[in-house]
């Protein structure tokens, strides 16, 4: 219950429910098989190598005891001792009945085409005030069509005049940038993913005008299907002391030759002031195997911030520290990441294998890492972080512009 109910229960994304013995007992070859791989509970971040919040994790007395019950026929046991039905939130949201919730303005037919496609959406908010939000979630309106979604909010009227521009529901984002700009992320949502909650006196904040952008990633498709995607907002109770921002840190040099096995490539970024981490999202495409990261501090300690030694496209998660992690001005960050481009990689999207660079499409290949700090809301060090973001995110702007330049066929609009 503890590892798989939120998942795996009626009106969540797990395509059966573990609710019940009868539920287990039918589906328990595939639970034996999934544990003993530790494909399920999804949960990629290595043990030892940083404290996180909420681990879905098994040990090996558990993945044992599971092994055993399967291969002695699933007897019951005695239902008296049976633990309680793990209780939820009323409604279909995780985190149980949101303050806000804002749908798509119509549903978005998406349409059967060879490549992936960026959608984008706005979703007026026509605020009086600044909002401080301490959770987030999205919900698919077909998560057989959605891959994954971003969360942008904006004070800009860019991303409504692209809007006008495109005859179809929302506009195609490309080169995001654009529309997002005067805003940050707010969010990214990928399957399997539970919300949390910002630790206390901590919030995001959406400024007074603003409007939010979802940005969702429909993936190449045989069959035409149709999506209207949700997001719930979930606001704090008070002004908070800190505000939660996105900053990404990323590698756009990537270059990966066809049939090399473990294709190293780094990053390394001296941190220009002080960060409070309160949480990390690794991210690469289907040729990724392994993500490392830590950080070395002015005086030479090393903190593990996260290592994932076996990549899943499928299975990508934002990870909450137990205690935010404190990085001073000056600390060395170094992630390290591999790469499998041989055809002895079954997620290998090309047989045989081709050359490949840095691209938007799932396709081509990434290398980021999406880090949300904590920072006091006071105007000097939020002018020194947004300094900081913005030389991160132009190099994602002139990377996003070298791929629009390989690809003169997008729309202009775009």
């Amino acid at each position: 219950n503890k590892n798989c109910a939120t998942c795996h229960r009626p009106g969540q994304i797990a395509p059966f429910s573990l609710l019940t013995y009868q539920d287990a007992a039918t589906h328990a070859m595939e639970i034996a098989w999934a544990t003993a791989s530790r494909y399920m509970p999804p949960w990629k971040a290595a043990p030892g190598y940083g404290e996180f919040k909420n681990p879905r994790q098994l040990n090996e007395q558990e993945i044992a005891l599971i092994q055993q019950w399967f291969s002695e026929g699933t007897p019951e046991g005695n239902p008296a001792d049976l633990p309680p039905t793990p209780q939820f939130p009323d409604g279909d949201w995780q985190l149980g009945l949101p303050d806000l919730i804002l749908k798509m303005p119509q549903p978005y037919k998406v349409k059967a085409i060879e490549s992936d496609r960026y959608q984008c959406f706005v979703l007026p908010l026509n605020l009086p005030n600044d909002l401080y939000v301490r959770a987030i979630d999205v919900k698919p309106g077909n998560s057989k069509a959605v891959h994954h979604a971003v969360l942008f909010q904006t004070a800009s009227n860019e991303a409504a005049k692209l809007d006008a521009i495109d005859p179809d529901v929302g506009y195609q984002c490309f080169d995001a940038p654009k529309s997002h700009e005067g805003g940050h992320g707010l969010y990214t949502w990928t399957p399997g993913m539970s919300p949390e909650y910002l630790p206390n006196g901590v919030a995001r904040v959406i400024p007074k005008g603003s409007d939010l952008i979802l940005e969702n990633h429909y993936p190449a498709a045989v069959n035409e299907m149709t999506d209207r995607s949700s997001v719930a907002i979930y606001l704090a109770k008070k002004k908070p002391q800190k505000l939660a921002v996105e900053l990404p840190f990323a590698q756009y040099n990537v270059d990966i030759p066809p049939g090399e096995k473990r294709h190293k490539i780094t990053l390394t970024t001296t941190i220009p002031v002080d960060l409070q981490i309160i949480d990390v999202m690794p991210h690469m495409h289907f040729l990724g195997r392994e993500m490392k990261v830590k950080a070395t501090l002015p005086d030479g300690t090393v903190k593990p911030m996260i290592w994932i030694k076996d990549w899943d496209f499928n299975w990508q998660m934002e990870y909450q520290y137990k205690e935010p992690l404190n990085l001073p001005k000056g600390t060395n960050l170094q992630m390290i990441a591999y790469y499998d481009n041989s055809s002895d990689n079954p997620h290998n999207p090309n047989y045989p294998p081709q050359r490949v660079t840095w691209g938007m499409n799932t396709t081509d290949e990434m290398f980021d890492l999406m880090v949300t700090i904590a920072v006091e809301d006071d105007p000097e060090k939020l002018r020194q972080i947004d300094k900081f973001y913005s030389t991160l995110i132009s190099g994602y702007e002139g990377a996003v512009q070298s791929e629009k330049n390989s690809h003169p066929k997008l729309p202009s609009a775009m």
